[in-house]
């Protein structure tokens, strides 16, 4: 069988064949020594998160593979559709900011991505994040250059989600699309910070959590101080109750049902696009029915697909149900 780089070559050449045993130019054109020759892109370097410049010889990048789901949100947001991502179906459940249209090949999983569907689809950039399959980026840059980046940093997730943002905005020539976009973001903060003072909700505590069933137990993963979703809502004036233990680079902590009773009366939010552990697998607890959240209401399911690890639109989704919430 060919590979696609061969059948390319193959095609090319019949191209050319045809060309010449036709005519030079089409009935009514210009003439060929009319027609201008289009004017070649200057190369782009960006530096990644790896503190590697890495130069798209060719220009802004249009064929791009994403292979973290953030990523694959920001190339869409900017107006870029990858030609592949990792996990199409993962994406389309757990992502609803930007939708990817129907033909973005799926490139494996986001842990495992397949090196032989990436290649098929000859990229002129790969993005990828710092925490996943490293090994294979030295293997992957013999296909396209690969740009890097950090999908978290726990002292200052805001503004690690913007640099990633306008890292891949550079890399596909998109910096005043990336800008705009910002803009609006930055514009919403601001909006949803003064809503929330208007209602008297600035102060109120808050928490959030997603979670899964093993077996008949509920396990639950708290998105503690240094998480995304924590530097969100902290930044329109809300307080995160939950003290846990939380992980040094992403903000998330374990506990089960025991844990959240000492979150006290505050606004609970939680993410379950698929199971929702929260009203089905503890719709029986007694210890869940009688936290003072839940005995007032105050329990609020984020919409399906709200990604909490994404880029301005998904945060800017979380946000605006925050706000709805709280100051409805």
């Amino acid at each position: 069988m060919r590979s696609p780089r061969m059948l390319t070559a193959v095609g090319l050449l019949a191209a050319l064949t045809l060309a010449a045993c036709g005519t030079t130019e089409e009935p009514g054109g210009p003439a060929r020594s009319e027609v201008k020759p289009t004017e070649a892109a200057p190369p782009v370097t960006v530096t990644d998160a790896r503190g590697k410049k890495v130069t798209l010889e060719k220009g802004p990048a249009t064929k791009v593979v994403s292979l973290e789901w953030s990523e694959t949100e920001d190339l869409v947001t900017l107006g870029v559709m990858p030609v592949g991502v990792a996990d199409v179906k993962g994406y389309s459940t757990w992502v609803k900011a930007a939708d990817l249209d129907k033909d973005v090949a799926d490139v494996g999983t986001r842990g495992e991505p397949s090196a032989d569907a990436i290649v098929a689809l000859e990229p002129d950039l790969i993005v990828m994040e710092a925490d996943r399959g490293s090994p294979i980026v030295a293997q992957l840059e013999k296909t396209a250059p690969v740009v890097v980046v950090k999908g978290t940093d726990a002292s200052r997730n805001i503004a690690q989600m913007k640099a990633n943002f306008q890292l891949i905005a550079t890399a596909v020539g998109k910096q005043d699309k990336a800008k705009a976009v910002l803009a609006d973001f930055d514009e919403k903060l601001a909006g949803a910070k003064r809503t929330l003072t208007d209602a008297g909700a600035t102060g109120q505590g808050f928490a959030m959590a997603d979670g899964w069933m093993e077996g008949s137990s509920v396990s639950i993963r708290m998105f503690g101080k240094g998480s995304l979703m924590s530097d969100l809502a902290e930044e329109v004036g809300l307080v995160n109750k939950w003290t846990g233990k939380v992980d040094a680079a992403w903000g998330l902590g374990q506990t089960d049902v025991e844990g959240l009773t000492g979150l006290g009366d505050v606004h609970f939010f939680y993410s379950a696009s698929e199971d929702d552990v929260f009203a089905e697998g503890l719709a029986d607890n007694a210890i869940w029915k009688s936290l003072p959240f839940v005995e007032n209401k105050q329990v609020h399911k984020l919409e399906p697909g709200t990604w909490t690890f994404g880029g301005p639109l998904s945060c800017g989704d979380f946000v605006d149900q925050l706000v709805r919430a709280l100051a409805p």
